[in-house]
């Protein structure tokens, strides 16, 4: 998705400050990965009660209903990027649950092809390669600037073969792409932390700062949730 902010060095302010910035950048940090947790759980708990119910199933999934749930989540991030600026901070929360809650829509349906064990399993090694990334993104001094370009090229390819897939029905392709994915989406949680923690500047107002967590928390469920779906094409153990 589209930066809402520029990056601005937290270093500004005088030596005396640093431990007052550290503690400030460490808060907002928190902030971005309970926000991003907060909606993982909100997906899992629609997606699960979505899938315990054949009416609603059956309501989303066999009628013109799915590709209105198929291409919601899409329409939320373009909304919120374009939006985010003019919304208040209230607004930007209760926009990102409802974009949570329809992904959990749209992903109930891996509940009929993958085995609910198979769905576990992935999502554990998902949580944990998320984990050592993102650790990676804020620790590491190296910049990671230059990853960006590739890996929106990347993201792009993965999308225009995804859709070319469709009327192909490629198995290779398939493969091919979600191995693709895996590696971009891992880069990507890497390089979108390292994003978000250079956008933390100490003066902004709570409001402003509230939104800015936000949006790290939506880039970083992003890349959390297609990781996940790379994945499970890959291991997921079809019912």
């Amino acid at each position: 998705m589209a930066r809402e902010y520029e990056p601005q060095t937290v270093a500004r302010a005088g030596a005396g400050a640093g431990v007052a910035i550290d503690e400030g950048l460490r808060s907002y940090m928190l902030r971005v990965y309970n926000y991003m947790t907060l909606g993982l759980v909100i997906t899992g708990v629609v997606a699960l009660f979505t899938a315990s119910s054949p009416t609603m199933m059956t309501a989303i999934f066999t009628t013109p209903l799915k590709w209105v749930v198929f291409f919601a989540p899409l329409g939320f991030v373009f909304y919120f990027s374009a939006r985010l600026h003019k919304m208040s901070a209230g607004a930007a929360q209760i926009t990102f649950w409802l974009f949570a809650a329809v992904m959990g829509l749209s992903l109930s349906s891996i509940f009929v092809v993958y085995t609910g064990t198979s769905i576990a399993r992935v999502f554990f090694i998902t949580a944990g390669a998320f984990a050592a990334m993102s650790l990676y993104g804020y620790t590491t001094k190296r910049d990671l600037t230059g990853w960006g370009s590739f890996l929106f090229m990347g993201l792009i390819g993965i999308i225009i073969a995804m859709l070319v897939n469709i009327f192909l029905q490629s198995a290779m392709m398939h493969f091919v792409i979600s191995v693709i994915g895996v590696l971009v989406f891992t880069g990507l949680t890497a390089y979108d932390t390292q994003r978000i923690k250079e956008e933390y500047y100490a003066g902004d107002g709570a409001d402003v700062t509230t939104k800015k967590a936000i949006s790290g928390a939506l880039r970083l469920y992003l890349d959390f949730i297609n990781l996940f779906i790379m994945l499970l094409h890959l291991f997921g153990g079809r019912e």
